[in-house]
């Protein structure tokens, strides 16, 4: 006897929007403008679409996002370059892009490096695979790009891409004058590492409000992180190579928070205390900022946000929507436990 039972699909399989729609009894194009939400979808009945809805729920369907991109031209997907993942300020950054993304159904492929030509080599590759934008952070992005970028820490005037930028003189407007209020003179400062483009951005708004509030930035007093080395070991490194100059301060400004907290243990170990001996102020107010002991005195970057502006930003880029060539984010100065007055012995 013949055997007269339908073929199954495999497991792997997913129901196709030409199956639903025979499911359902209606056209291909019905179900499809349902589904998307088109603007033909209007003129069908909500017990239609709510019939549709709820056979693609109970057949499990799934677009086929292949062929949306076929028919559409499109990928949905940007990429993201990072100078480096696992640093606290990036990470909260990189989670304000996923979150916009996520809202407007976009993927993104993540790639992390600091030499200029591998920035290069991964520009050319996410383009060659389909990426419809760039995001950067903290890194230099190269000239020549033939698709919308955006620049999170990092300035590129010229160059058509969009720079989403603390105002970094501000910051700098808002950490010194703190500590001139606090009758500090001799301070110490802990410059990022030469590779990050944020960095030399940032002593450069250091150096010039330093000038306008008359207060000297002695060569010695000032130490550079290595890119080699770990971020947090620096801080505790280069406060105690500090404290053996001989050159005495009663404060010190670090790079970021993460270096600040290496530079308190350093201090302590030297049985200093924070802040009646030596007042610490951080940078980018991470998530643990508030919780060390002393809380840390920071300025406040809302990288969360900044990463959301920024992914929002290359959307309507790539969505054909003018676009700034520069969104300028305020700082926000935190007061916390680490810093006080200059101590009067």
């Amino acid at each position: 006897m013949a055997d007269t039972t339908k073929p199954t699909r495999p497991p792997s399989e997913g129901v196709t929007l030409r199956q639903l729609a025979e499911h359902v009894g209606l056209t291909p194009g019905t179900v499809s403008a349902v589904l998307n939400n088109a603007p033909s979808a209007s003129a069908i009945p909500q017990r239609t679409k709510d019939r549709i809805f709820a056979a693609a729920a109970e057949l499990k369907y799934r677009p086929n996002f292949f062929a949306r991109t076929l028919r559409k031209k499109r990928t949905y997907t940007i990429g993201v370059i990072a100078r480096e993942i696992g640093d606290p300020s990036v990470a909260l950054i990189i989670s304000g892009i996923e979150a916009a993304l996520t809202r407007r159904s976009y993927l993104f492929l993540t790639v992390v490096h600091q030499d200029p030509q591998v920035v290069k080599q991964y520009s050319e590759m996410l383009v060659d695979r389909g990426v419809e934008g760039i995001i950067s952070v903290d890194v230099n992005l190269p000239s020549s790009l033939s698709i919308p970028s955006v620049a999170v820490a990092g300035q590129f005037p010229t160059s058509g891409i969009t720079n989403v930028v603390l105002d970094y003189k501000k910051a700098a407007r808002l950490a010194l004058r703190h500590l001139v209020e606090g009758k500090h003179k001799d301070i110490a400062y802990l410059r990022g590492r030469p590779t990050s483009v944020d960095a030399e951005d940032r002593w450069h708004a250091i150096c010039e409000v330093a000038v306008e509030l008359g207060i000297p930035i002695r060569s010695e007093m000032a130490r550079q992180l290595d890119p080699r080395e770990p971020t947090m070991q620096q801080g505790y490194q280069l406060t105690r190579d500090l404290l053996a100059s001989a050159h005495p301060f009663t404060a010190l400004f670090a790079y970021n928070d993460i270096v600040a907290i290496g530079a308190i243990r350093a201090l302590r170990e030297a049985k200093l205390h924070v802040p009646d001996d030596v007042s610490v102020i951080g940078f980018d107010d991470i998530r643990g900022a508030m919780y060390v002991v002393p809380s840390i005195t920071t300025v406040r970057q809302p990288l969360h946000k900044m990463g959301e502006i920024a992914a929002t930003t290359l959307v309507e880029r790539i969505e054909g929507k003018d676009f700034p060539e520069e969104i300028r984010i305020e700082p926000e100065f935190i007061v916390r436990e680490s810093s006080g007055p200059a101590s009067k012995h």
